[in-house]
């Protein structure tokens, strides 16, 4: 079994494309499942965020899971690769330690990516996916991340999409006092996102989710009120700015209701950022006269032009990650002498236990101590040394000079 890891991202795939692939929370355990049943999987474990959706899997072949990612998503295999990275054994091990100190996101340096491998992480030992392999390389990943980010600069003066997003209103609204917010969804982007906007002290903040228990406890921290999904159709045109971050397979706010919303609001302007992958705004709103629609790949520009102090740490931090990866390749390499070991230890133990009960069937007969344990100890020395001097014995030519050589290795032998 081999490591990998394969998988598309906002560098290889538009959007239209990321969306489609997207594994939600609530599927990733019957996903692994599947991965795992009846395939030559035995361990595996998927990232799927709004940036990318990435399987990591011992497999005789990585062409096992691409299909299988196809499969699922009723996909056919060549709609797929074009779009597809394919990373084995080492270069899967360098890959997870940058994703995980932030170095492949589209916010250079962002946090959110490292909790949502842990949460990944998380998943796949629940879902009974997770071996010593993945596991070890999760857990080494979380580490060269916190090694990054306390040594270098690289999570330094943090670039948010949140950020971007007040950034890009402002370039709309002449201020944001004035301005009514809606947010829809109650998560972890979503509060990211509150936090900034309301830090502007806009008229209003009101939050939309499907929980409405959720929605208040987050309202309240921004002194806002929350509302139910389903009356967005009817207060829709109330609002200046919104803001969607869901984890809906379809979208949340179509062009019909979108129309009826600038018509109430007599074609005042509306500004949309939409977070989710799948997105939660119908494309075609974006078309729309009076409607500035933002998605995460717009939002990636105006970021770009704030990351000069992290990137100058990349170098710094690549170097400390190429460390990391020559120790988990040393270990990857140790494991694959792990049997060998066992059966030396089996056969040694072996060994062992037959002179121990020769030594006890002679003390039981009343033989003499001190001659039952030289003849223990030499019978379990001419066990344990026949196989190497057998092997020197009728080794020839090269092959005895590189046995010879590794037997004074293995014995540390000193002539």
């Amino acid at each position: 079994m081999t490591l990998f890891a394969l998988g598309l991202n906002h560098q290889t795939a538009p959007l239209p494309i990321r969306e489609r692939v997207v594994i939600h929370v609530e599927r990733m355990r019957d996903a692994l499942a599947e991965l795992t049943r009846g395939r030559r999987v035995t361990e595996a474990a998927i990232l799927s965020t709004c940036n990318r959706t990435e399987l990591y899997v011992a497999a005789d072949q990585p062409k096992i899971a691409a299909h299988w990612l196809a499969e699922y998503h009723r996909l056919k295999p060549d709609e797929l690769s074009p779009y597809l990275y394919t990373l084995p054994s080492e270069g899967a091990v360098r890959h997870a330690f940058r994703v995980a100190s932030g170095l492949d996101s589209m916010v250079l340096g962002e946090p959110q990516i490292l909790g949502q491998m842990k949460e990944a992480a998380r998943t796949a030992e629940s879902a009974g996916t997770l071996g010593t392999l993945l596991s070890k390389l999760f857990q080494k990943s979380f580490a060269v991340a916190k090694d990054v980010r306390t040594n270098t600069e690289v999570g330094a003066a943090s670039v948010s999409m949140a950020a971007a997003a007040v950034k890009l209103a402002a370039r709309i609204f002449a201020s944001l006092h004035e301005q009514k917010l809606l947010f829809i969804g109650a998560g972890e982007m979503i509060e990211l996102c509150a936090t900034h906007f309301a830090a502007q002290n806009p008229a209003r903040v009101t939050v939309a989710n499907r929980s409405i228990e959720r929605g208040e406890a987050l309202a309240h921290r921004f002194s806002g009120h929350a509302i139910e999904l389903k009356s967005l159709a009817e207060n829709l045109h109330e609002y200046d700015i919104v803001v969607s971050c869901t984890a809906s397979s379809l979208p949340i706010l179509g062009l019909g209701m979108v129309e009826r919303a600038l018509r109430a609001r007599r074609r005042r302007p509306i500004f949309m950022v939409d977070l989710a992958v799948p997105r939660d705004i119908e494309p075609e709103v974006g078309e729309l006269d009076d409607v500035f629609l933002y998605t995460v790949d717009d939002l990636a520009g105006i970021v770009s032009g704030n990351l000069d102090q992290r990137r100058a740490a990349v170098e710094q931090a690549e170097a400390i990650i190429e460390t990391q990866v020559g120790q988990f390749m040393h270990w990857l390499a140790a494991r694959e002498a792990v049997p060998a070991i066992r059966l030396l230890r089996e056969s040694a133990e072996q060994a062992r236990r037959h002179e121990v009960e020769r030594a006890l069937k002679m003390l039981s007969r009343g033989d003499d101590p001190q001659q039952v344990l030289e003849a223990l100890s030499q019978g379990l020395t001419n066990k344990l040394m026949h196989a190497p001097t057998r092997a020197l014995n009728e080794a020839s030519g090269d092959e005895r000079g590189a046995l010879t050589e590794l037997v004074t290795r293995l014995f540390h032998l000193k002539p």
